[in-house]
């Protein structure tokens, strides 16, 4: 990594190092400690001066030089528990930009593993010190050792789980030594402050030996420091994770374990801490927390079932929204395209209109002209010829209209028809025989037919022609005078049947007659011709004397 901007302090100081001999490095580098302190904290230029020493792989020379051994250090413990604190401040805060990875996989866990070791080279030397002195500057050097590895694993959470884990720092909670006891656990109570999510997240093997060894302490050791900082420990523990707590509870290797607590002595200065504990593992408060986990087990299945519902909604979403856009696009073009088509039709009424108006107007303009051409004379034949001409269009819109709405009627039958046709076609070929067979049986059953059709035709016109005769007579007596009003041989006329045929003859022809003779514009939609009355006087005409019978004198 290449630095943007160069610090001249730490370019001199890099330059110093690298020409300098092996033993006076660790002195020099104890110069970073007075550029980090001048510089103000938290500033941008305190990030790039770190930046700076990483650059220039001034880190790379501290943790070299931490892993050396101290009695070759020139200084000895002073100069490497100072620089412990240039590490730890230099790798909080820091942004290693593209060597991200070796940073934070490599240098980081090979800082924290550096200072255990040197933990334990103190807890070492401070348990093989004769001198009080000696104990007491060994125990400070100590206790800035654990508080650099405690400031860099509050900027870098992530190493917890390596401080965890680590062997020498078990080792260092199993010291016999109150001092060093008691600050490994004050470490370890602010680690857990910090994150006491990465407790669980080690073996079961390193948890189990923590807490025997932190119980043990609380159980077994007279000092009222390491106890009491027990108390607080195994409290903290408790309360931050249920597991932990059944664990305390129902665990073989912690049984009896309340008891034991009950037996400590009272009016300590940790009783209250101590008393949190004992109830945090009576049974109630166990079956508190029992509940209280089912609870939160019941809302974890809940979470991961809402979850795969909400996930499996949220992958259908797409396909739904795609179907409610196409089915809103297609409503909206339909309603488009009836909008356009009513347009339409609304354009082309007003087109057809005021063509009509056109043509109207044209053959007004047409017909006055003329008439302003033909003959006064000649008018009135005009006129009639123009009148026939537009009695023969309207008849014959009215008979196109009439034959379509008879086609429209009798299509079924038509349908029907062609049916019918189709599925003979469709059946099964015969013979050359068998056509002829069958020609020859519908010959005789067709000739069968006409001639009782012939006869039946006979019956039907005998039965008109009797019906006919009894509706001319029935109307002729109706017609006819009373008995007392007859006079002379009026009854006989009604023997006759030649006078009332040949006045209902002559009635129907006059009827016939009017009907030609009548205007066209009478003649439109009529059916059924309707009978029409003709006076006597024409009845009489051209029968001489010959009476009609059924008609009363005046």
């Amino acid at each position: 990594m290449k630095p943007m901007g160069r610090d001249p302090r730490i370019l001199s100081l890099a330059a110093e190092v690298a020409v300098s001999p092996e033993q006076n490095v660790p002195v020099i580098l104890l110069k970073l400690k007075e550029i980090i302190n001048n510089t103000p904290f938290g500033s941008s230029e305190l990030k790039k001066v770190k930046q700076d020493i990483y650059c220039y792989d001034l880190i790379q020379y501290c943790l070299l030089v931490l892993s050396q051994d101290c009695s070759r250090i020139q200084g000895g413990w002073t100069t490497i528990s100072q620089l412990t604190q240039i590490l730890s401040h230099c790798c909080v805060g820091l942004e290693p930009g593209e060597d991200a990875e070796e940073f934070y996989n490599e240098l980081l866990p090979s800082a924290v593993e550096n200072f255990l070791v040197l933990g334990r080279q103190l807890q070492t030397c401070f348990i093989n010190a004769a001198k009080g002195e000696e104990k007491d500057a060994l125990l400070h050097f100590f206790e800035i050792v654990t508080d650099s590895l405690f400031w860099l694993l509050g900027g870098h959470v992530q190493l917890i789980q390596n401080v965890l884990r680590s062997d020498h720092f078990l080792h260092l909670l199993q010291t016999d030594n109150v001092q060093v006891g008691s600050t490994v656990m004050t470490m370890l109570q602010n680690i857990l402050q910090i994150n006491s999510g990465d407790l669980l997240r080690i073996e079961v093997k390193t948890l189990h030996s923590i807490l025997d060894e932190v119980v043990f302490k609380l159980l077994s050791t007279p000092s009222p420091v390491i106890r009491s900082t027990a108390t607080r420990l195994l409290l903290l523990m408790a309360k931050s994770h249920q597991e932990i707590l059944i664990l305390l509870r129902l665990s073989a290797c912690y049984k009896g374990l309340r008891s034991l607590l009950n037996k400590q002595e009272p009016g300590t200065e940790f009783s209250q801490e101590l008393r949190q504990l004992i109830g945090l593992l009576s049974p109630k408060v166990y079956q508190e927390v029992e509940e209280q986990k089912l609870h939160q087990a019941a809302c974890l299945i809940q979470a991961y079932w809402k979850g795969f519902q909400t996930r499996k909604r949220l992958k259908k979403l797409p396909s739904a929204v795609i179907t409610l856009q196409r089915s809103f696009r297609s409503k909206r073009t339909k309603m488009l395209l009836k909008l356009s088509r009513q347009k339409e039709e609304e354009d082309c009424r007003l087109q057809l209109q005021l063509q009509r108006q056109r043509a109207m107007r044209l053959s007004r303009e047409l017909r006055l002209s003329m008439l302003e051409i033909v003959h006064p004379g000649q008018v009135e034949k005009h006129n009639r010829e123009i009148e026939e001409k537009s009695a023969l269009i309207i008849q014959k819109h009215w008979r196109g209209y009439r034959e379509r709405k008879n086609f429209r009627q009798q299509r079924p039958s038509l349908v029907e028809y062609k049916a019918a046709v189709t599925l003979q076609r469709a059946g099964s070929e015969v013979s050359d025989v068998i056509s002829r067979e069958l020609h020859s049986q519908a010959q005789e059953r067709l000739q069968h037919y006409f001639m009782g059709r012939a006869l039946e035709e006979r019956a039907q016109q005998h039965r008109e022609a009797l019906m006919a005769r009894i509706s001319t007579n029935i109307e002729q007596l109706m017609k006819a005078p009373s008995l007392k009003e007859a006079e002379g041989k009026e009854p006989e006329l009604f023997l006759s049947r030649s006078r009332p045929v040949a006045a209902k003859a002559k009635q129907a022809h006059l009827t016939t007659l009017k009907h030609i003779q009548a205007p066209w514009w009478k003649k439109l939609g009529e059916e059924a011709r309707d009978e029409i009355d003709v006076p006597k006087d024409e009845l009489s005409i051209e029968l001489g004397t010959l009476f009609i019978g059924g008609t009363k004198p005046p």
